[in-house]
């Protein structure tokens, strides 16, 4: 792809993302239940990344490696999605939106609209980072697929073993209060995310064309740069630290102390 060719595919992606969290909000706004939001985001993300791929589902004229991360996208998708279906199915709403709305009052539908059309554009440089990647000339494979491939398959995994963690745990421990610190949950606070992180540096990586190192497929590092920002400080960490807090108080302050907040460590030199 030319400079040219990525200012245009961004746009698309930016108009269908934008579409995309309008329904989101109104499926929201009709349900109460804004589990749903990120479950129409991540359907959302690999409808896009499936469209940019694919060349709209031209199937004819696939190259390996548009195949191999058409074939990477619907896996991720259809993983995530599924899972935070079944979770929003089990609760009444979310607790990161739902501290939200009562902050924002009666602003909170204008004032939630905003923000998910933030969160659309955010996710811009994500969808691209796959178009980019299915759209690398290298053949496949090169060296360092195999190293994205390697992140990729860890990510997708210790995503998937954090939310089976959680899960049972939860199920184990329902009526005791205890805080998750078992498995992966002892190395970080939130491996669930620092794993689906890891699942966008593979896709970025997937992109870069080793013959060619200084290309505009290097624009793809912006994806796993913005979901960490946004995983990190925005729209992950922070708000769902909050929620913790006020429901477990000082058994999560303890937690705190022991236990990474992003990036896998052993609990006993994790920093505070």
């Amino acid at each position: 792809m030319d400079f040219m060719t990525i200012i245009a595919t961004a746009a698309r992606l930016w108009l269908f993302l934008a579409g995309a969290m309008s329904v989101a909000w109104l499926i929201d706004q009709r349900t109460g239940n804004s589990g749903w939001i990120d479950v129409s985001w991540t359907c959302a993300m690999g409808l896009a990344g499936l469209i940019s791929a694919t060349g709209f589902f031209d199937v004819g004229s696939m190259t390996p490696r548009q195949w191999l991360v058409t074939a990477l996208v619907t896996v991720w998708t259809a993983r995530l999605a599924g899972h935070i279906a079944n979770r929003t199915l089990r609760i009444s709403d979310d607790p990161r939106y739902k501290k939200l709305r009562e902050d924002w009052g009666p602003a909170a539908p204008n004032k939630m609209f905003w923000l998910l059309q933030a969160q659309a554009a955010l996710s811009v440089p994500m969808a691209l980072a796959i178009a980019l990647a299915a759209w690398n000339p290298a053949p496949v494979p090169q060296t360092l697929d195999f190293v994205a491939l390697a992140i990729l398959a860890a990510g997708l995994a210790g995503s998937a073993l954090a939310d089976w963690q959680l899960s049972r745990f939860k199920r184990d421990h329902r009526q005791d209060g205890r805080v998750c610190d078992l498995g992966l949950w002892a190395w970080s606070r939130h491996p669930n995310y620092f794993f689906e992180w890891l699942i966008w540096l593979g896709v970025s990586l997937l992109a870069i064309d080793q013959q060619n190192i200084w290309s505009w497929n290097l624009v793809a590092l912006a994806g796993p740069a913005c979901m960490f920002w946004l995983l990190r400080f925005v729209s992950g960490v922070p708000p769902l630290e909050q929620h913790m807090l006020a429901k477990y108080g000082e058994r999560y302050r303890r937690y705190q102390q022991t236990t990474s907040t992003f990036f896998p460590q052993p609990p006993a030199r994790a920093a505070t």
